[in-house]
């Protein structure tokens, strides 16, 4: 069984343990194959009320064109997928990082064509393309740029269905993503960051 199977069998069981009845399923957010059928498993078992999307990989943990295909591409599938079942009265949140905000000023024109073009179209743009596209940590600030603009854009739709959706951009919080990070080639980056902090710590779950 694949790592991250085992540790979604580990939290339903905690969950089933609790008392909640809980169904999982392996997804891969980059196929919207995938994400249909996981949002017709959803719908199968009553009204979908909510949506969290944490899925991605890491500067440190892939390539350029899979950072885009995982958490660019990926989530805007997951906001068309969801956001055509969502209930009233349902939520989303997205959660990006703030690594989009360190990402230089894009023109108008970029914000708005990460913010609004069809999720089958987006790898196509002319500035995602691998030779305007090298490095990861790159591929991954413009990722997690395109998620706060995709999710101001997706709210308006959302919000049709009586839906609330959000995008929070959090500092560097303790995960298996964040680790492969700090001991990663831009680990020292990263602790830096933490000494810089308030806290000057990183955060925990």
């Amino acid at each position: 069984m694949p790592i991250c199977e085992e540790n979604a069998a580990a939290a339903a069981k905690t969950l089933s343990d609790a008392g909640y009845e809980v169904s999982t399923a392996a997804v891969d957010i980059a196929s919207r194959d995938s994400v249909h059928a996981l949002v017709e498993r959803a719908t199968a078992i009553g009204p979908v009320m909510g949506m969290i999307q944490a899925a991605g990989v890491s500067p440190s943990q892939a390539s350029p064109a899979t950072i885009l295909r995982v958490d660019l591409y990926g989530t805007a599938v997951l906001l068309e997928e969801f956001g055509a079942v969502i209930a009233p009265g349902g939520a989303g949140v997205v959660i990006a990082s703030q690594s989009g905000h360190r990402l230089q000023a894009l023109t108008p024109e970029q914000n708005k064509v990460l913010a609004l073009t069809p999720a089958d179209e987006l790898l196509a743009l002319p500035m995602l393309q691998p030779e305007r596209v090298t490095d990861p940590l790159n591929a991954y600030q413009i990722s997690k740029r395109g998620n706060s603009l995709r999710v101001m854009a997706e709210a308006v739709r959302w919000g049709r269905r009586g839906a609330r959706l959000n995008t929070i951009s959090p500092g560097i919080i303790m995960t298996p993503l964040a680790n492969d990070e700090l001991s990663g080639p831009r680990g020292t980056g990263y602790r830096r960051m933490i000494e810089l902090s308030v806290a000057r710590r990183a955060g925990t779950r």
